[in-house]
């Protein structure tokens, strides 16, 4: 479930080549402050995934939420 929820999130990602540098900037609309640059956009495809990834944990460990995408919920029920 877990790598579905990233395949889901990543098929999201909008990219672009800044026009300042010719860098490839990367972002997943929805999840904030998760965005890469790189110089070429399979680098930058590959460490928008490794933000993405550290972003959730990040998430997950301080009880934050975590968006839906495409149906998948990765909330962890409540307990009574």
């Amino acid at each position: 479930m877990l790598t579905e929820y990233i395949r889901a999130a990543m098929r999201r990602a909008r990219y672009e080549i800044l026009p300042d540098d010719g860098t490839y900037y990367g972002e997943i609309p929805g999840f904030q402050g998760v965005w890469a640059n790189s110089a070429t956009l399979e680098a930058c495809r590959q460490e928008l995934q490794e933000v993405l990834e550290e972003w959730m944990l990040l998430r997950l460990a301080n009880n934050l939420p975590l968006p839906v995408v495409d149906g998948i919920d990765l909330a962890a029920p409540r307990v009574a």
